[in-house]
């Protein structure tokens, strides 16, 4: 089969050349039907995202709690974390019904679209969007303090290492934007691996941990240490002298420990048959083990008192690692371990979304509320529009919040938990409106998931507002009304293109067609535009130039009498004022006047692939169409003509041909 690329022009044929380099070969539509997952491997792909959030979950409860309360943060820690384990159990219920009653993907966009309408689904789509993008921010920049966390453990405080922190994390952002642009499989067995290993992990520490802790063992962190949050002084009484407030605010932070959640619901669509079922085993497993190591971590710390630093490294689970493991080569190795794991699940984490927010992008798009270029399917077979937007956002979001975890964090939950609440309100109006064993049951469990979710928006936008959660307060409301304005263009466009009648497709409307050819020059592009002309086949053809510059309009009716080969007349007219598109208007119109007469307008276009040609010649084709799209019967059809190609004849002893 022939090079596809060589029958492109000159400059598409580069960008052809180096997307193929870059990328790799095309791959064929038919690649899009992938293998199904089993269980085992699905839990590994889907569940990087809601498990990697273990790793700074903790450490950002402890971060509001420990500058206001000191030490007494380690003994509050533990209730908090039980009111989020909560609500993991009150979404897990309800995500567990989404997952059985919408095996399509899409999760909670497509459980507001089907019970709410396209309007209000925009909540939701916005929510969701959203959680991606701050998703790629967060695990990228988690992943980087992990690696950061390791090298400050294993060597001290390393003088300058730490403003390492975004430049590493913006590469890694761009290494996962490109790898999805070669069409990288998010079914991969290799997304497999990260998810098991962090789970051993964490697990063999854990259970160290338990068995140190039973001998007596277990060694404490320095809470005064150099770099970590000031340990404020704790009061009495049953909230350790912290204010509702501050738990409140913890428990907010903390929240960031449930993102992820959605990702089965949003891939529901990969599991084999039966694919609902499927997917709600591998959910309740998922929030099993999240659960687990959410409360097993957070009990470490309540023992070890492992405090969150100023710059956010080591982290808190690099430190309980450290103190579990001790020192020597077992210390060294099982940190190791740890932190190999963390970096692994949090940058897999990161890669999650690149697959998506595309698909969720393209369903969107699909339903008219997101630009139609994010359905359309790259090189690869990716959605490469939504890759490469997911990309330049979270890079924006990453530089200006230069990578740091903590300020991320206050963007995190409002689209995570809008989500949440999304889906538990529309599965409460499903089932309002049917008749089926354990019918109530499903709606308590819906809408209490609906209710505790929206009640963690609303703790999370007070809370944090100050922080950082104005932002995403201030854009979902904007980026709803903004997807419902592109809807309604787009289908008030639809509804004009659509009102065309549906007969007569056939029979011409005017009674007569005439057809004028531009003149700019007596060259090979209007030889070219004089050819096709004949070919309409029309009741008058007429060449015309319309004269700004009187010495070449002149030169031009000269060649154009002593050269034979056209029957075809050049009618020149005049152009007081120099100016090209108001002329042609004005004799467009005069054409048309008369209601009877259908005018084509033939203008030839002179191509240039080398700078110099674009930079030399100016382009009018394009111009004069936009001038005339507004009259009725008018058509332009503009003819390229390759100058480059010409010229390269030329020079090789060939005649330069005008088609």
């Amino acid at each position: 089969m022939a090079d596809p690329a060589a029958l492109l022009p000159p400059r598409d044929r580069i960008v052809y050349h180096v997307k193929r380099r870059l990328l790799g070969p095309p791959l064929v539509t038919e690649r899009i039907r992938g293998e199904k997952l089993g269980n085992p491997t699905a839990l590994g792909v889907l569940a990087s995202d809601c498990i990697s959030s273990t790793a700074y979950g903790s450490e950002e409860m402890l971060r509001i709690l420990v500058p206001v309360i000191g030490v007494a943060a380690f003994a509050l820690l533990l209730p908090v974390t039980g009111a989020i384990l909560l609500v993991l159990v009150l979404v897990t219920l309800s995500y567990s019904d989404v997952v059985t009653i919408y095996t399509r993907a899409g999760g909670s966009y497509i459980v507001a679209r089907e019970n709410f309408g396209p309007d209000i689904a925009q909540i939701a789509s916005v929510a969701l969007l959203v959680d991606y993008i701050v998703t790629v921010a967060v695990q990228a920049s988690a992943g980087t303090n992990a690696i950061i966390s390791w090298a400050h453990l294993i060597g001290g405080r390393w003088t300058g290492i730490d403003h390492l922190q975004l430049p590493i994390t913006v590469g890694v952002v761009l290494i996962l934007a490109y790898g999805n642009l070669r069409g990288v499989r998010e079914a991969g067995r290799v997304f497999t691996a990260p998810a098991y290993l962090f789970t051993a992990a964490i697990g063999l520490m854990l259970v160290i941990g338990v068995i140190r802790g039973i001998g007596g063992e277990l060694p404490r962190a320095d809470v005064h240490a150099p770099g970590a949050v000031e340990v404020g002084q704790p009061g009495s009484g049953w909230l350790y002298g912290a204010s509702l407030f501050i738990v409140l605010r913890s428990f907010a932070n903390g929240g960031s420990s449930l993102t992820g959640l959605e990702a089965i619901s949003n891939g529901v669509s990969v599991f084999r048959e039966p694919q609902g079922r499927n997917a709600r085993h591998t959910l309740i497993a998922m929030s099993c083990i999240l659960g687990t190591l959410v409360l097993g971590v957070s009990a470490l710390a309540h023992f070890t008192h492992a405090t969150p630093y100023r710059d956010g490294t080591p982290t808190v689970l690099a430190q309980e690692a450290h103190l579990v493991f001790g020192g020597g080569w077992f210390g060294a190795a099982g940190l190791a371990l740890v932190q190999l794991a963390t970096v692994l699940i949090l940058y897999t984490g990161a890669n999650t979304p690149f697959t998506g927010f595309p698909f969720l992008a393209s369903f969107v798009a699909e339903d008219r509320f997101l630009p139609r270029q994010l359905t359309r399917r790259g090189h690869r077979l990716a959605f490469s529009n939504g890759i490469i937007s997911l990309a330049v956002i979270a890079l924006a979001l990453l530089i200006v919040t230069d990578a740091n975890v903590d300020r991320l964090v206050a963007l995190y939950a409002i689209g995570v938990f809008t989500a949440f609440t999304m889906a538990g309100a529309g599965l409460t109006a499903y089932h309002l409106r049917r008749s089926e064993p354990g019918r109530l049951r499903r709606i308590a469990a819906n809408a209490a998931s609906a209710t505790v979710s929206a009640a963690v928006v609303l703790i999370f936008a007070v809370t944090k507002f100050t922080e950082g959660a104005w932002l995403v307060v201030v854009v979902f409301p904007l980026g709803v009304w903004a997807l419902i304005r592109i809807n309604r263009e787009y289908r008030a466009e639809a509804a004009a293109l659509e009102a065309a009648p549906r007969i007569g497709m056939d029979q011409p409307r005017r009674r007569r067609h005439v057809v004028h050819v531009l003149v700019e020059n007596l060259d090979l592009a209007t030889i070219k535009a004089l050819r096709y002309a004949h070919e309409l086949r029309a009741d008058a053809v007429r060449a015309v130039h319309f004269m700004i510059d009187e010495t070449q309009a002149r030169r031009l009716m000269a060649t154009w009498e002593t050269t034979a080969g056209t029957s075809i007349s050049l009618e020149v007219v005049e152009c007081q004022d120099r100016q090209l598109r108001p002329a042609v208007v004005e004799l467009a119109a005069r054409i048309i006047e008369d209601g009877e007469t259908a005018l084509t307008l033939l203008v030839p276009r002179r191509t240039y692939a080398t700078p110099l040609g674009k930079l030399l010649h100016r382009g009018t084709a394009e111009s004069l169409a936009r001038a005339l799209e507004h009259l009725p019967s008018v058509a332009v059809t503009i003819l390229p003509f390759d100058v480059t190609r010409a010229v390269r004849a030329l020079k090789a002893g060939r005649r330069p041909q005008p088609d």
